[in-house]
């Protein structure tokens, strides 16, 4: 990687050109958002305009470049690269999350590798960005970790001609954090690629990935009593015991993809048809690693994971490949609008080792492997002020999935915007549900749960009033991992964390609204989420309600010349029995032993723009060492203490 980047510098300055604008929006375009300055970018003499920096979806979404600095900005000025409303941080940068707002889950009918713990920061197909610009732009970002470390994110992309244009990022970091056995170290590399034909008969936009996730696993504090009495002898945080002391997991994947089409007809006309085809080869592959197996709670040696097969130097590894076809046709006309019709091969593999055999009889297998045909039909409608999207598709093979999605979005101004959503899904259970090998004997499993059913229905509106959101969600045969640990295996601090399933309906509801007030060069930008659950057992736990309201300032200095933003950030979510995280597994689980949340927490940044810099300052949690000791994360984890950290995002248009 440090060769790449030696040659993405030393090229850099040479990229100075430009090309005119091209429209490469599509007729039935849906949910375009229009986002930029308003100034124009000088490049080579000529003017080019910021809707000439085009950043575009899979789907065709299209937004602008934007340098300008707001409070949203503020929001998305971390690891994630996003507003992270809803996810709670664990301590360490780099580490999981835990999820607040159940919402955020998303649902694919096919089944996944698992591990979703260990997946937050990794690019998924439909999450990377593909691009059009008249001149080369560059975007490096950077910001402190905790103690030492750093995280840096370098990106380029530029149009070698009007029609064709390259990018390339990498994101990298690597955090210390402040307890014991913590560490985070990941890479996320991405190339892309766009080409279109002079006028429009072919398209293809294609991607390759790697990234890898290497986190040092503690498995939490042993004494939360220590943590929370406040003696100032803890608050070196490195003086709390931890279950584990030299144990990590690492997952990392590679991934081609490529998405084409080819218009029959030559030139673009009021009938057009299509001819279709995505591709998708990936391989993941996931290690726990924990050379000692016998763990330390207060000078007793524990098992904290039950007996092992091995008396040291664990190390379990899963293996995963997937490559997934889809092949259509589409017909457009300008009147009826897009009708496609589709068919799609998924093929995946995961697998172990070997074959383990128990003397009372129980087979578990190496590997399960999935050979899924589908076929589906999707409908696309623009007409005035309406927008419609319309999917359903549904498994000819034995493994039974089933997909139903409807999308309306009514534009009814620049201000005013409703969307109306469905989905009816029978996806599969993710692998590691149905199969998993550990040197840990309890951790060792082969399943054949049912098709997991949900029923989501959900409404938006953006209006100069207030925004606002709804879900209702019914989720059966919900597929969750709890833990199963005896009254004697907890009296001795043993976890074993096995998968189960929900025979019972859960009835999930969800408002969120949002509402920035301004006074003058002040400013308070308000977000509210309620959450209901109905379900006869605790199995499906979120807060009540979660919140995040902003006070903040703004004003130019300098003639001008300096843009700055500062205020404070408070948030806060009511005490509910959170999920813990197991690292075995690289997933979170159901527990009723101990709530977290709560606690205020309230954040302080000063931010500053100077042309297409952004520079960002803020103390995180600036209130825990007067508020008390009783945040945290998950249960045994806590959230991460005051800290100062700053950063910066530079944007460079040549």
């Amino acid at each position: 990687m440090r060769i790449l980047f030696f040659i993405y510098f030393l090229v850099l300055p040479t990229l100075l050109f430009s090309q005119e604008k091209t429209n490469n929006k599509s007729n039935l375009d849906m949910n375009g958002q229009h986002h930029g300055l308003n100034d124009t970018i000088k490049a080579k003499k000529k003017v080019a305009r910021v809707d000439q920096y085009r950043f575009i979806t899979l789907e065709r979404d299209t937004t602008y470049v934007d340098t300008s600095l707001t409070i949203q900005k503020e929001y998305s000025h971390n690891y994630l690269r996003k507003d992270n409303f809803g996810l709670l941080a664990f301590s360490n940068i780099g580490q999981t999350y835990n999820t607040l707002q159940y919402s955020l889950t998303d649902f694919n009918p096919y089944p996944e590798m698992g591990y979703k713990a260990k997946h937050f920061n990794f690019l998924e197909a439909n999450d990377v960005i593909y691009y059009s610009v008249a001149t080369p732009l560059t975007e490096l970002y950077f910001k402190s970790t905790i103690n030492k470390g750093q995280t840096l994110d370098s990106f380029i992309t530029l149009n070698t001609t009007e029609r064709f244009n390259v990018s390339a990022e990498y994101k990298g970091l690597r955090s210390e954090g402040n307890y014991i056995n913590q560490m985070s170290s990941t890479g996320n590399f991405k190339l892309t690629a766009s080409y279109r034909t002079k006028h429009g008969q072919y398209y293809i936009n294609g991607h390759y990935t790697y990234q890898d996730i290497l986190n040092e696993e503690n498995g939490g504090i042993t004494t939360p009593s220590d943590f929370e009495s406040g003696n100032p002898d803890y608050k070196n945080r490195q003086r709390l015991e931890v279950y584990l002391t030299d144990a990590r997991s690492f997952l990392k994947g590679k991934r081609l993809f490529f998405d084409h089409a080819y218009r029959v007809n030559e030139t673009h006309g009021s009938n057009n048809l299509y001819v279709t085809h995505q591709f998708n080869y990936e391989n993941k592959f996931f290690e726990y690693n924990q050379p000692t197996v016998l763990s330390t709670v207060g000078g007793t040696r524990i098992l904290r994971f039950g007996d092992s097969y091995m008396t040291s130097g664990i190390n379990d590894q899963a293996h995963y490949n997937k490559m997934y076809n889809k092949v259509g046709v589409a017909y457009e006309n300008v009147l009826l609008g897009k009708f496609q019709f589709f068919v799609d091969d998924f093929r995946s593999n995961f697998y172990y080792g070997r074959v383990l055999i128990f003397d009372n009889g129980v087979v578990i297998p190496s590997s399960l492997s999935q050979d899924i045909n589908s076929f589906g039909g999707q409908y696309e409608y623009q007409k005035n002020k309406w927008n419609g999207r319309f999917l359903y598709s549904r498994s000819v093979t034995k493994e039974s999935i089933s997909d139903l999605e409807a999308k309306l979005k009514y534009h009814f101004s620049d201000k005013i915007q409703f969307v109306f959503q469905y989905q009816n899904i029978s996806k599969l259970p993710n692998n590691t549900y149905n199969l998993y090998q550990s040197s840990f004997v309890e951790y060792n499993w082969s399943n054949n749960f049912k098709n997991e059913k949900i029923n989501s229905l959900s409404a938006s509106a953006v209006t100069p009033w207030v925004n606002m959101s709804f879900q209702y969600s019914v989720l059966n045969d919900h597929l969750y991992f709890e833990d199963q640990s005896t009254v004697a295996e907890e009296a001795v601090r043993t976890q074993i964390i096995k998968p189960a399933q929900y025979n019972n309906a859960i009835n999930y509801l969800e408002v969120k609204a949002s509402k920035e007030f301004k006074f003058g060069r002040f400013a308070l930008d308000n977000t509210i989420l309620y959450q209901k659950v109905g379900q006869s057992d605790a199995i499906l736990n979120v807060p009540e309600i979660v919140t995040r309201n902003t006070l903040y300032y703004t004003s130019y200095f300098f003639k001008k010349a300096l843009f700055l933003q500062t205020g404070i950030v408070f948030n806060y979510f009511t005490s509910y029995y959170g999920n813990d995280y197991n690292p075995v597994i690289g997933e979170f689980f159901v527990q009723n032993k101990k709530e977290i949340g709560n606690y205020p927490n309230f954040d302080f940044f000063i931010n500053a723009r100077i042309k297409q810099t952004r520079i960002f300052l803020k103390a995180e949690h600036f209130n825990s060492s007067f508020s008390g000791s009783n945040y945290y994360s998950a249960p045994n984890n806590p959230y991460r203490d005051f800290v100062i950290r700053f950063g910066l995002t530079w944007n460079f248009f040549q």
